[in-house]
């Protein structure tokens, strides 16, 4: 196979852009822009050909040493017309992002769901090499899933396999991004437990975690940390409760699916070891014994390069 290939994983905060060793796994540079304040189709395409043209740049790879180009993108994608259907956290409806990629950069271009693609990664490189039946759930500004089976990914008939994110946990509850009520995303993604925080705050609640908060800022994984590491009750207490409900959904997926590893990842996971270790502890309890005796839990090997690594292998996955 071709040597390097370029890897961009697109989500609802940001475009990480990496150049990859695909015989290795090795990330060679990256570049990472924000995206939170420029949604909308045109902002976000000239951000994604910028952060080509840097990655490159910064890089000691030459243009011709790229053999592809690979995206994975959060939302819903046609990953045969490489149209991102509708990433409703970017604003993105029905973008051609393949053939405005392959037109500017001369490469073949290959597209991918962002939890789908960060699964390839774990597949070809981390927690999931030489695995054949796994589902890895990545937690982030939303909560995702894919399922791995018989060592290919189970798309599902309308390629949307693994919206763990928007199962029902909580009848007639929070109403989610999706439209729905009582999603699980709703109450165990990062952005979930940021308006619990926020919101508990409002109502006159003390916490550590507000000399980290800056105005306007979103609260990210690192400042949930240190909250834990301070013993914060608050931030403690509401962790434990998104935990619970994290662990709701993936029990669920035991005793339905019954896989043998359980991969877990994404921003929270991979910066929150309690949020972790909590989640695994309650899934076990919640879970049929029967069914999870022989279920293995693994946290994400790659951490936050998952994305671009397994966006760099999407040529290779599909051949």
């Amino acid at each position: 196979m071709g040597r390097y290939s370029i890897g961009i994983d697109l989500g609802g905060t940001k475009i990480l852009t990496s150049v990859i060793d695909k015989e290795t796994g090795d990330v060679i540079n990256s570049v990472k822009k924000k995206t939170k304040k420029e949604k909308g189709s045109e902002k976000i395409v000239r951000k994604i050909i910028s952060s080509i043209n840097e990655v490159i740049d910064e890089s000691s790879i030459s243009h011709h040493d790229i053999e592809n180009i690979g995206l994975g993108a959060a939302g819903q994608i046609d990953r045969e017309q490489g149209i991102i259907i509708n990433a409703p956290n970017l604003e993105l409806i029905d973008i051609p992002i393949k053939n405005i990629i392959e037109k500017e950069f001369n490469k073949n271009v290959f597209l991918g769901n962002d939890v789908e693609i960060a699964t390839i990664g774990e597949m070809f490189f981390g927690a999931g090499k030489n695995e054949n039946d796994f589902v890895c759930v990545y937690v982030g500004t939303g909560v995702g899933s894919c399922i791995v089976q018989n060592g290919k990914i189970r798309y599902g008939v309308s390629g949307t396999a693994g919206e763990i994110g928007h199962i029902t946990v909580a009848y007639n509850g929070r109403l989610c991004g999706c439209g729905a009520s009582g999603c699980l995303e709703a109450y165990a993604s990062r952005l979930a437990i940021e308006k619990r925080i926020l919101g508990e705050l409002k109502k006159g609640k003390k916490s550590d975690i507000e000399n980290y908060i800056k105005q306007d800022k979103p609260i990210k994984s690192g400042m949930i940390k240190k909250a834990i590491e301070c013993d914060d009750i608050l931030v403690t207490h509401i962790i434990n409760e998104a935990a619970s409900y994290l662990a709701s959904g993936i029990s669920s997926i035991i005793n339905f699916y019954n896989p043998s590893l359980i991969i877990l990842g994404g921003g929270l996971i991979n910066a929150v070891d309690y949020f972790y270790d909590k989640t695994v502890e309650y899934a076990k309890q919640q879970a049929l014994q029967i069914s999870t005796d022989k279920t293995i839990f693994k946290k994400s090997k790659l951490g936050d390069y998952s994305g671009v690594i397994g966006a760099a292998m999407l040529c290779e996955y599909r051949k």
